[in-house]
């Protein structure tokens, strides 16, 4: 199958990587730092497992997507809209497009934007790009999606790569405990620019998550959301799974990028003030990653 990833980075990298490894043609459209590694080495992939160069193709351009049958939509939430606007002119009338990406609303938008159909996809993997074209998985690497009738084939091909996916009646339950799972540990990472670990050893840190989530979970309660499983139990598993990992919203800081924590805490405290909701702890967690955000843009004026 020929599958385009738009917007490789480290989740469009590992997955992309999984798949092309699988014998797929997959085309990588990513940053040109990026690219230029991957089409003089190819792409290094260094899993729990193994770790080798993969060959795929790469481009900095959307018009890779022409002709795949399967797109991986895994830009940052805030670029949803661009990357729809130039992956639109390309797609085949086939296509199938997984959105894997952060936040609860991605795959709406993207189905507005593209007018056709777009499947969910709740992404759990520990993973960050460690250099140019250089990919490193440190946990995890599940996928649950939507329901469809592609479901059954996706689980599959992500099977036969390695990759377990499940196929759930309830992908807005499972968009929203990975939304809480964020919440709770991203901006607190990001602050800190500590890993898991060592942010759950903080004094207090405890009683903070605890407040983040009852918070989300009102708001996820009021939108008529059901969550599945245990999510506070969720939230604690991330430390015995991921504890050397930090939050992806910690590593666009580091490199100064903008994050995506207006469709994380910043996502929560928006339908928390439509509905009536108080969000304090996800309010403060939010305005301060902005305001680093913000001093990192003026430091680079």
């Amino acid at each position: 199958m020929k599958i385009a990833v738009m917007g490789a980075g480290a989740v469009g990298c590992y997955y992309g990587g999984m798949l092309a490894r699988a014998g797929h043609a997959v085309v990588l459209v990513g940053r040109p730092q990026h690219v230029a590694a991957i089409e003089r080495d190819g792409l290094l992939l260094d899993a729990q497992s193994f770790r080798e160069h993969v060959a795929l193709e790469a481009g900095t351009d959307a018009g890779g997507v022409a002709g795949a049958q399967l797109v991986l939509c895994c830009v940052k939430s805030t670029d949803t809209a661009t990357a729809a606007a130039e992956m639109a002119p390309h797609l085949a009338a086939d296509a199938i497009i997984l959105s894997l990406q952060n936040g609860v609303d991605n795959a709406d938008r993207l189905q507005v934007l593209l007018g056709r159909e777009v499947l969910p996809a709740v992404v759990y993997v520990a993973a960050e790009m460690a250099g140019p074209g250089h990919v490193k998985h440190r946990g995890r690497g599940e996928l649950v999606i939507g329901p469809s009738p592609h479901g059954a084939e996706l689980a599959r091909l992500f099977a036969a790569a390695g990759v377990p996916v499940q196929v759930s009646d309830n992908v807005a339950g499972a968009l929203w405990a990975k939304l809480i799972i964020n919440c709770a540990w991203n901006a607190l990472s990001a602050i800190t620019q500590l890993p898991y670990g060592r942010v759950v050893a903080g004094t207090g840190v405890d009683g903070v998550m605890r407040d983040i989530v009852a918070e989300c979970l009102a708001v996820a309660q009021a939108e008529g959301v059901t969550l599945p499983g245990d999510i506070h139990q969720a939230v604690a598993d991330i430390v015995r799974t991921m504890p050397s990992q930090l939050s992806s919203t910690a590593q666009d800081l580091a490199r100064g990028k903008r994050s995506e924590i207006d469709h994380l805490n910043g996502y929560v405290l928006r339908r928390g003030e439509a509905l009536g909701i108080a969000t304090p702890v996800n309010r403060v967690l939010h305005a301060l990653v902005r305001l680093l955000e913000d001093k990192q843009a003026n430091e680079a004026a």
